[in-house]
């Protein structure tokens, strides 16, 4: 099957090559070169962007920064082999096993089309992706079970590599010109990456003061010490971050230098489910400039970005009516308004697609991607070959560009009632004297905050964290499982003031959500003796 066209025929749109990457000309853009082809082909991001994004100022340097392992990396002698594989090339020369003793001839899966994202859906509402070891000698496809089941370049498969790269220009279109990006097993290991490329033991990197656990445990494996900034309902607060940044005294942190990471999760974060204003980003990007602070902005919820809540019962409003519209609502990331080339983007499928997939993407400048490469050579290699050929088959070949716009738009949609009726159940069953929450404007958490001072075991001498086991424990006897705030403290070792729970509109559906509500609810009647 032919490439996804979206475009008329390029010789019928000749200038719009030249100009801003859209799902419109995408086929056009694409003749400016051709893509790589055969076995471990080198590809970059350069290869496909557009003329426009390519010709943007050059990001700044960043090698002041740059840990003393990652300057040691060397390119891998046997990756660097692939440049020389050529048409026509008898390569005798590379360790790759031969095609003809893989064991997978074809692969299918099935999946919605485009059409079945309107409700209601069709009779037929399934597409089908194929594919086989000799598609691209079959001028079928631009990639098959031939590359992708034999070793590749860390970067990723070219063909995928280029439909993310495009993917990155429609929707972010970064200020400058020399951004890359390399697929990684997961932000996960995007943010070990970045860990291992600029900081060492005794490093301390900056995040929102409730955060992501497991980001902070993998750094906490590294030496890497997390420090708290301060948030409010629209998450990290960019005063807190100058205020830190223009008074550190490295002797009152034991001897730890001036941080220069910003780890920070902007839409639906988790824990908290807050969101960053396009005005609150700003004013983080404008410290980040004053102190030359990088930011890792790690962003798996972007796409789930909704409506605002407006009330128990109240009709939801009305999706975007085109993908034009749907990527206006969104709220500009921070590599949309990078000049200096100061972000480094964790994006992922994990919560759009597949988790499973193990396939994410980490976006910087081109001399941090070429960095985090030379690691992945080494360890990581790329992501599973079957995961990114199926995800090409299906966001390249199947749906395109626009299709992909318009399953985020459903989900969108999908989440969205969910956060409505999570809400609604908190309304209507969680005791208002004792428990407050913001409705969430992404994401997939519910940040519920506890007035644990009015609880009856204060009398006797219990402290924050001794009820907020109380609250867990009862919440498991009642069936019903929630996340302890303590969990995602930045700082494990400061005294809590305030007591909060998480719960998640994700994983359940809507008659198990309401009645999980309403029996966290019960639980707190019982615990705060509320008739």
């Amino acid at each position: 099957m032919a490439p996804h066209a979206a475009a008329n025929d390029v010789a019928q749109k000749p200038a719009v090559v030249e100009g801003t990457l859209t799902v419109a000309n995408v086929a056009a853009n694409r003749t400016r070169f051709p893509l790589p082809k055969g076995v471990a082909a080198f590809s970059d991001s350069s290869m496909f962007k557009s003329a426009a994004s390519a010709a943007k100022p050059k990001a700044k340097r960043w090698d002041h920064y740059i840990s003393a392992e990652s300057k040691l990396r060397k390119p891998s002698t046997l990756k660097q082999i692939a440049q020389y594989l050529q048409p026509g090339m008898l390569s005798l020369g590379g360790g790759l096993p031969s095609q003809e003793y893989f064991p997978f001839h074809e692969i299918s899966a099935k999946a919605p089309s485009p059409s079945q994202f309107a409700d209601p859906a069709p009779a037929n509402p399934e597409c089908s992706v194929i594919s086989t070891k000799h598609d691209i000698i079959d001028a079928t496809s631009e990639f098959d079970l031939e590359v992708a089941l034999n070793y590749g370049q860390s970067v990723g498969y070219a063909a995928f590599v280029r439909w993310v790269t495009e993917h990155v220009e429609i929707v972010h279109n970064p200020p400058y010109g020399d951004w890359d990006l390399t697929l990684a097993p997961g932000s996960t290991q995007g943010w070990d990456f970045v860990l291992r490329m600029l900081c060492k033991p005794g490093d301390i990197v900056l995040t929102e003061e409730y955060t992501f656990c497991s980001a902070m445990e993998g750094a906490a494996a590294q030496g890497v010490i997390p420090f708290p900034v301060k948030v409010d309902a629209e998450g990290l607060l960019a005063s807190s971050l100058d205020e830190i940044l223009t008074n550190w005294d490295p002797a009152a942190h034991g001897g730890a230098r001036k941080p220069f990471v910003l780890y920070t999760v902007p839409s639906g974060q988790n824990p908290t489910g807050a969101t960053q204003s396009a005005e609150r980003r700003k004013e983080i990007y404008k410290v980040a400039q004053k102190h030359d602070l990088i930011i890792c902005e790690d962003e798996p919820y972007y796409f789930l970005q909704m409506e605002p809540y407006k009330g128990l019962g109240t009709p939801m409003t009305p999706p975007p009516a085109s993908t034009d519209e749907f990527l206006k609502t969104l709220v500009p990331s921070f590599l949309s308004m990078d000049t200096d080339g100061r972000v480094i983007r964790l994006d992922s499928f994990s919560k759009v697609l597949s988790p499973g997939s193990r396939v994410s993407f980490v976006v910087a400048s081109a001399q941090l991607t070429e960095r985090m490469i030379r690691q992945a050579e080494t360890s990581t290699q790329s992501p599973s070959g079957m995961a990114q050929i199926l995800l090409y088959k299906l966001l390249d070949e199947a749906w395109g560009h626009e299709g992909y716009i318009k399953w985020l738009i459903h989900i969108r949609v999908e989440y969205t009632k969910r956060r409505n009726c999570i809400m609604d159940a908190c309304e209507e069953f969680l005791p208002k004297s004792v428990a407050t929450f913001n409705p969430p404007t992404a994401g997939m958490f519910n940040w519920i905050q506890i007035d644990w001072k009015k609880h009856p075991a204060i009398k006797e001498g219990k402290d924050h964290d001794a009820i907020e086991e109380m609250i867990f424990l009862a919440a498991v006897d009642a069936g019903v499982l929630v996340s302890r705030g303590t969990w995602f403290l930045a700082d494990q070792s400061a005294k809590q003031e305030d007591m909060f729970f998480r719960t998640t509109f994700a994983a359940a559906p809507a008659d198990q959500i309401r009645e999980a509500i309403k029996r966290f609810g019960s639980v707190l009647n019982a615990q705060f003796n509320i008739q």
